[in-house]
């Protein structure tokens, strides 16, 4: 009977890691792709210039990795990146005639 408070904190710390892992995935390719991209088109979609883009972006990623403890963080950062990944790099494509790597 003594082993399951520590089960369960077990299975918590791989929910915390495979959130963090998720989040940091999301992040970097938003990063890199928003990092790939000419910053005269985001205006051109009506959303935030490159820079705010890269700043949300990198202090999401930032925040993730030095509060790997707090869930909320990872999942602000998962949806930020999520945000840029669905709606502005999808943007981004249309503009550029659907060319390209991305």
């Amino acid at each position: 009977m003594a082993e399951a408070p520590l089960f369960y904190l077990v299975v918590l710390m791989v929910i915390n890691l495979a959130i963090l892992f998720l989040a940091l995935i999301v992040l970097g390719v938003s990063f890199v792709h928003c990092l790939t991209q000419r910053a005269d088109a985001f205006p051109a979609i009506g959303t935030l210039p490159k820079g705010g883009w890269l700043a949300i972006l990198g202090l999401s990623m930032v925040f993730c990795l030095l509060l790997q403890g707090q869930t909320i963080f990872q999942m602000i950062g998962i949806a930020a990146g999520m945000i840029y990944l669905l709606d502005v790099r999808v943007g981004l494509r249309d503009l550029s005639d659907g060319k390209g790597f991305w």
